[in-house]
């Protein structure tokens, strides 16, 4: 079963930086929506950001700070997160819409997620 795989978090001082990376685990045929969210202090997922096509959502509370992008040929998503803030401490999980092959059915995917941690 074909899974999503994120990298790039870690531990950063806050003020800096860090790129997130999430691509899919096997062979797939092409994805649709993809984005990043992260897990609210009641235990639920919010969107930080997501692309689908042309058109891209971010969260008010990253706005200006963070940028998604694509790679579609690889089909790998990004997360350029700059300005980082203690609140944004957090487990970043990619998801994805994706299909497994031509006319196949969509499936809605989860990444096991990757920690980012923003403290001096």
């Amino acid at each position: 079963q074909v899974q999503l795989v994120e990298s790039g978090g870690g531990l950063v001082p806050p003020g800096g930086s860090l790129t997130l990376a999430c691509v899919p685990s096997g062979r797939i045929f092409r994805t649709d929506t993809m984005g990043w969210y992260r897990q609210t202090p009641e235990n639920q997922r919010e969107l930080v950001a997501s692309m689908s096509g042309s058109s891209i959502r971010y969260a008010d509370a990253v706005k200006g700070r963070f940028t998604i992008s694509r790679d579609n040929p690889k089909n790998t998503v990004y997360l350029q997160m700059n300005s980082l803030k203690p609140e944004d401490t957090n487990i970043y999980y990619c998801n994805a819409n994706l299909a497994l092959n031509a006319g196949g059915p969509w499936y809605n995917v989860w990444g096991q997620g990757t920690q980012v941690t923003v403290s001096s």
